[in-house]
């Protein structure tokens, strides 16, 4: 005894249902590439891997800071952004006292004026971004932040004589107990930062 031949209706459902399927997935992985959040920093800390839309509408001009839009949103970016424009305005203008004014007591006593000037002398910080700010210990925060430095060659760090210097690395930020201000703190013992030649 053979079997009926399917009819013409049993034989298109296959090649349908295969059709549907493949555009229903393929559709979901392109909604996923379009809506999904950029990269995180921790992935991957390079300023390439931040897209321009994620700080779009920042200020440009010389000394300004910006911000991605992750970092925009966190309830002390303002205050962080304030500290950190005056924290390399004052190596950008040699203001040691200025700069005292940014960092706890215990950074700002392991860079006394006479060591401060030699390690800022030809520096010129800039291009500075933030991409997040978490909340650390207690009360404290911790910032990642990008920026360019531009030295002479003699006054580059031992380890990475080069003119221009594209940094990556985490600011401790901590709160003065006597005034409620923001502090740079003594960055974090461990590896250098990152760095590139820019």
């Amino acid at each position: 005894m053979t079997a009926p031949a399917p009819s013409s209706r049993q034989r298109w459902l296959v090649p349908v249902v295969v059709v549907v399927l493949s555009v229903t997935v393929g559709s979901g992985l392109l909604a996923r590439e379009i809506y999904r959040r950029p990269d995180r920093p921790d992935a991957d800390t390079s300023a390439s891997a931040v897209p321009s839309s994620a700080i779009s509408g920042e200020p440009a001009a010389a000394g300004a800071v910006r911000m991605t839009d992750d970092a925009r949103v966190h309830p002390q970016a303002g205050a962080v952004r304030k500290l950190l424009e005056t924290y390399f305005d004052a190596i950008n203008t040699k203001q040691y006292q200025l700069w005292v004014s940014t960092v706890s007591s215990k950074r700002a006593g392991q860079q006394p004026i006479d060591e401060w000037n030699d390690g800022v002398r030809t520096t010129k910080d800039s291009d500075v971004l933030v991409y997040r700010i978490e909340r650390g210990a207690g009360s404290s925060l911790r910032v990642l932040v990008g920026f360019r430095s531009e030295q002479a060659v003699v006054d580059a760090p031992l380890f990475f004589r080069e003119p221009c210097i594209q940094w990556r690395l985490v600011l401790p930020i901590i709160v003065d107990k006597e005034k409620g201000a923001l502090k740079i703190d003594t960055v974090d013992g461990g590896p250098l930062p990152e760095h590139e030649k820019c």
